[in-house]
């Protein structure tokens, strides 16, 4: 009994940051699919730069993406936290803290036009000390959100 009480919390903060996940790679894969430049572009680079997709060129990609799928944008979240592939990441949320939590939320809400990306997190901070706004690292990537998305 004692041990059910134990797990309860920590399967309900799995469950919510699972499902934090799960929203967040739907809203991406939606934004993949966008006929908009704005909201399909900075995802699918994303996808490429994480080789989840291989042998086909950005402007290509654009063209066909609706091949484009939620596993696609799951490994790409997954190569972007450091995991080879979905099913390591996936059993990785089970340790996020609320901080990665929240930083996925705020990517997932806010990723693409108008903020600003760079091909690393140092450009990004740099950027916006200078220009203001919050840098948020994404892989490899950062990009810096408009100053009034991050209050």
């Amino acid at each position: 009994m004692h041990i059910e009480t134990v797990s309860q919390p920590f399967a309900a903060h799995e469950n919510r940051a699972l499902a934090s996940l799960l929203r967040a790679a739907k809203k991406l894969h939606r934004q993949a699919t966008s006929d908009s430049l704005a909201m399909s572009l900075p995802v699918l680079r994303r996808i490429l730069q994480s080789q989840t997709l291989r042998g086909v060129s950005l402007p290509q990609l654009h063209r066909r993406r609706d091949i484009v799928q939620r596993k696609h944008v799951l490994r790409m979240l997954a190569v972007e936290a450091g995991h080879p592939g979905w099913d390591d990441y996936r059993r990785a949320v089970a340790s996020m803290n609320a901080e990665e939590l929240a930083q996925l939320d705020v990517l997932a809400s806010r990723a693409g036009y108008p903020n600003h990306w760079f091909s690393t997190f140092e450009e990004a901070e740099r950027h916006a000390k200078e220009h203001g706004g919050r840098a948020v690292r994404v892989g490899a990537q950062g990009v810096v959100l408009a100053s009034s998305e991050t209050d």
